[in-house]
C-alpha cells in the first residue's frame, strides 16, 4: 500500500492519501480525541503523540498536529492507516456517520432564491478546491447580506483561511450575487 501525502496551506495540517476511498459520503470532522471515537483508524491517528485533528474526505485523510515535529510524527500516522487498512476494521463504528449538512441553517425565507445560488456556488466551486487542501467548508446562514460558513478540517484555524474567506469565496460569491456584502466564518 502507497500512502500519498500532501501539504496543506495549513502548517499544522498534513493530507494523507490512501489511494482508495476514505468516505463514500460526507466528511467527518474529530477535532478531539473523544469525537474520535466514532473512528477505529481516527482512534489510532489520536494513539500518534501530538495529534490534535483528524478529518475524513471522500479520498483523503487530514491529520492536524497541536505540537511536534511532522518528520518524527509522519511515520507513525503512515504506520497507523496502514495498519489500520491492511486490518480490514471498518473506517466507522458501527453507529457513526459522515456529516452530511447537519448543522441547522439559518436564512429568512424570502432570501430562499439567493441562498438557493450561493449554495450551489459553494459545492460546485468552493467544496472542490478546499478539499483538495484537506478540508471542507459549507453553509451555515445568511442574514442581511451576509454569508456565514462553517470551515472544518485542514481550513480550520489555518493562518490563510481568513484571506481565502474575504478574497476567495467573497469576491466569488458578490461577483455571481450582488446581495452578499461579507461572508464570516462560524
Amino acid at each position: 500500500m502507497f500512502i500519498q501525502t500532501e501539504a496543506t496551506p495549513n502548517p499544522a495540517t498534513l493530507k494523507f492519501l490512501p489511494g482508495r476511498p476514505v468516505l463514500e459520503s460526507g466528511t467527518l470532522d474529530m477535532p478531539s480525541k473523544e469525537a474520535a471515537a466514532q473512528s477505529p483508524l481516527a482512534m489510532r491517528l489520536f494513539g500518534v503523540s501530538n495529534v490534535g485533528g483528524v478529518f475524513f474526505g471522500s479520498d483523503f485523510i487530514s491529520v492536524t498536529k497541536n505540537a511536534g515535529d511532522w518528520q518524527q510524527m509522519k511515520p507513525a500516522i503512515l504506520g497507523a492507516i496502514m495498519e489500520h487498512y491492511m486490518s480490514g476494521a471498518p473506517l466507522l463504528a458501527g453507529d457513526a456517520h459522515p456529516s452530511e449538512a447537519v448543522a441547522a441553517e439559518f436564512f429568512d425565507a424570502k432570501d430562499a432564491d439567493t441562498v438557493a445560488t450561493i449554495k450551489d456556488l459553494i459545492e460546485t466551486r468552493v467544496r472542490p478546491a478546499v478539499a483538495g487542501d484537506g478540508g471542507d467548508i459549507t453553509f451555515r446562514g445568511y442574514k442581511e447580506g451576509i454569508v456565514y460558513l462553517n470551515m472544518k478540517g485542514a481550513c480550520s484555524g489555518c493562518p490563510s483561511s481568513t484571506a481565502t474567506l474575504k478574497h476567495g469565496i467573497q469576491n466569488l460569491l458578490r461577483h455571481f450575487v450582488p446581495e452578499v456584502v461579507e461572508v464570516r466564518p462560524m
